[in-house]
């Protein structure tokens, strides 16, 4: 094991304590496929129960630490902006459900939100919450703070309450490792009822009665497989399994419809799906399947009181809507209600009593279209309207909506210079009203900055969007340090959104974009599908395209420019510094899925199986592995200049494994020829933390300042 060794000639900074790279040793492993034999000789830190792995960790974060002692005074003062800037005594909006409403609200101090309602009182609407000033007859749910008392980590992963309000079920993380463990709680004493089921998944869901409740659990690969019932009082020994899915390629999750009339229970693959239903006053009864499943065929049912609204990917690969009776049981029942146009995205529907809300993509942006119910017409629907808004970037879906029978919508709409802002839709009027804009204190005003949309020509020819926010005073003069964001993945679209923390950078002349690669869905189901499997490559390409037009349109200066990315993203990033180092100062890689192809080669390790109709099955398949392997960012490092980089993940991450970034850093730091004392190759993990980081706020913003700082610093930026 390799500790801290001070030496001469590696100073970082003048006056920063002088350290030498930390080194790896090396313990042969061998991998072999398809004739291709590979020795990896720091496959050892995949065992985090060894202590010499434990040990090596604490020394890589413990060299972190020593290498950017110089940033504390600059991690300060970005940690006082997010703060200074963050009202952090606030409160949500507050949202009707069966008499009462309900909210949450933060305190000056605390790390987490406490959970609570007071009863909506005949003839008053929406009640006009201060923050910092405890509402008449509140009832504090849950205080999160308290729950999280004695934890380094807390995440809640399920909260709801019974149709009655009589009582909650939360299920609580301490690790990290999204592992479950589920709670009932008697809102009127305040006790704690019930805590025999531990290790479920994410989310829980009640039956109408408040009697039972709904689980997943997890098997070894941390794959949602099996829904359970648990009678609260009862002993988890006699819950009943009410649902297994054998296949490993699918993956489940439970919900509740809107009415709270039916349990949903999803089971999906990257490319196919299936929907049961299960009468939730009924709860000892067998769920339904809406449709058996078809390879290929995705689709979501959303219950809507007199009929099911469906919609599925059978006849566009955009999506369109259908209607099928309430009973349905397979796809010859759905009905066509609503084509995709030309250049639309359909994402889903959400059902209300007197209309229906189709959440959509146009134009590489988001969208809200409204349908009245219209029983007089053969489809039961009067003509749909779209919600407009006034700004070029915006990012817009529904807000916190759980009441069935309901005259308005929970809007939430933002943009890169806009904070979140909520308003209620009136169904009636078409009305906008703005119940709260997210505050940010110091005197922020949204004319001091410019978002615009740039496009960038890739390899071939393929036009890419890139969204960018500057101050106005930032011209394209070729000097300004910028940072360009890419994720490019699963079709997860990373929209245009405002953040209190980019400030810091945005206030210091940064341009800060995000480069909408292929992989991920921005542009419709095809700009995904031309960035996976065998077209992963586009989503590399595209995002050195974003990055080459950012420069030679001078809105970045070429020595300035920083990028980052995240988990997928990570690979992106991982990938693009293998393809083009020479483009940027810098780079952050966070949770990094950077060894992908001895990851996807692994059945026995959680994602693997499923991941195959993401990335290709390189165990099974000679071309997709040699594939894989030509840009997987582990197998691909080469002897030149690289940016100064920076790892970051956590011990307990179950998504991408710690042991990804442990071995790509060790790997860069004996391959690259990068002077560490200016640009160094850094790797930092949190040793009680899941694949998000830090739990609470205050530590996250630490966590945040810290990476922001590195970045700053490579740039010249103070």
């Amino acid at each position: 094991m390799w500790a801290l060794r001070p030496g001469p000639g590696f100073g970082y900074r003048a006056g920063v304590d002088i350290v030498k790279p930390l080194v790896t040793k090396h313990v042969e492993h061998v991998r072999e496929h398809h004739g291709d034999r590979v020795v990896d000789p720091f496959e050892w830190l995949r065992d985090k129960d060894d202590p010499e792995v434990i040990a090596h960790l604490e020394a890589e974060n413990a060299y972190a630490e020593a290498m950017t002692s110089h940033l504390e005074p600059l991690r300060g003062r970005i940690f006082d902006e997010i703060k200074s800037r963050t009202q952090e005594t606030d409160l949500s909006v507050p949202a009707a459900y069966r008499g009462w409403w309900y909210y949450s609200r933060t305190f000056d101090g605390k790390q987490y939100a406490a959970q609570c309602r007071v009863r909506m009182v005949a003839g008053r609407g929406r009640p006009q919450l201060e923050p910092g000033v405890t509402p008449e007859g509140e009832q504090v749910l849950l205080d999160v703070n308290v729950e999280a008392q004695g934890h380094e980590f807390f995440s809640l992963g399920a909260f709801e309450v019974s149709s009655d309000g009589r009582r909650i079920a939360y299920a609580v993380d301490v690790e990290g490792d999204e592992r479950f463990a589920l709670r009932v709680k008697d809102i009127a004493t305040g006790s704690v009822i019930d805590e025999a089921v531990s290790e479920i998944g994410y989310g829980a869901v009640w039956s109408l009665d408040g009697q039972h409740l709904f689980y997943t659990k997890i098997d070894e690969k941390w794959r949602p497989h099996q829904v359970w019932r648990h009678e609260v009082g009862t002993s988890a020994q006699d819950d009943a399994l009410v649902f297994e899915e054998r296949d490993e390629r699918f993956w489940m999750g439970i919900g509740a419809s809107r009415d709270d009339a039916w349990v949903i229970i999803q089971v999906g693959s990257k490319l196919t799906s299936e929907v049961l239903l299960l009468d939730a006053a009924a709860p000892l009864g067998d769920p339904r399947v809406v449709a058996p499943r078809r390879d290929g065929v995705e689709y979501d049912v959303e219950p809507a009181g007199d009929r099911l609204l469906i919609v599925h990917n059978a006849n566009h690969p955009d999506f369109e809507l259908a209607q099928a009776p309430l009973d349905a049981t397979g796809h010859q029942q759905w009905s066509s209600l609503a084509e995709t146009a030309a250049g639309e995205r359909l994402l889903g529907v959400e059902a209300f009593a007197s209309h229906a809300v189709v959440s959509l993509r146009r134009d590489g942006l988001t969208a809200l279209r409204v349908m009245p119910r219209d029983r007089s017409l053969p489809s039961g629907f009067g003509p749909a309207h779209d919600l407009s808004f006034g700004e070029p970037l915006y990012c817009v879906g529904t807000g916190n909506n759980p009441e069935y029978e309901t005259s308005a919508l929970q809007v939430v709409f933002e943009s890169m210079v806009t904070p979140r802002t909520i308003s209620d839709y009136d169904f009636a009027t078409g009305e906008l009203t703005v119940l709260k804009a997210q505050p940010v204190l110091g005197g922020y005003d949204p004319a001091d900055y410019v978002q615009r949309r740039e496009w960038a020509t890739a390899s071939d020819g393929t036009l890419v969007p890139i969204s960018l926010v500057h101050r106005r005073d930032v011209e394209p003069d070729g000097t300004a340090p910028g940072l360009i964001y890419g994720y490019g993945a699963y079709e997860i679209c990373i929209d245009p959104y405002f953040s209190v923390a980019r400030l810091s950078l945005l206030d210091r002349g940064f341009v800060y974009a995000i480069a909408h690669v292929r992989g991920g869905g921005e542009m419709g189901r095809q700009w995904y599908d031309l960035g996976k499997m065998e077209h992963k490559w586009n989503t590399f390409t595209d995002f050195v395209a974003c990055a080459d037009h950012l420069v030679s349109s001078g809105w970045v200066a070429p020595d300035r420019l920083v990028a980052e990315g995240a988990s997928a993203g990570g690979l992106l990033i991982g990938a693009v510094v293998n393809l083009a180092p020479s483009r940027f100062r810098a780079i952050h890689a966070a949770v990094p899925f950077v060894d992908a192809l001895t990851t996807i080669l692994d059945p026995s390790l959680p994602l693997t199986v499923p991941e195959w109709e993401e990335w290709g099955d390189p165990l099974h398949h000679e071309e997709v592995y040699k594939y894989m392997l030509g840009y997987t960012p582990y197998e691909n490092i080469v002897a030149v200049d690289y940016p100064a980089i920076l790892a970051t993940t956590s011990l307990n991450d179950t998504r991408v494994y710690f042991v990804e970034p442990a071995k790509w850093v060790a790997r860069l730091r004996e391959t690259v020829t990068n002077d560490p004392a200016g640009r160094p190759i850094l790797f930092r993990i949190e040793m009680v933390a899941g694949h998000g980081g830090q739990s609470g706020r205050y530590d996250a913003w630490k966590q945040y300042a810290w990476e922001l700082a590195f970045l700053m610093d490579q740039v010249g930026v103070s």
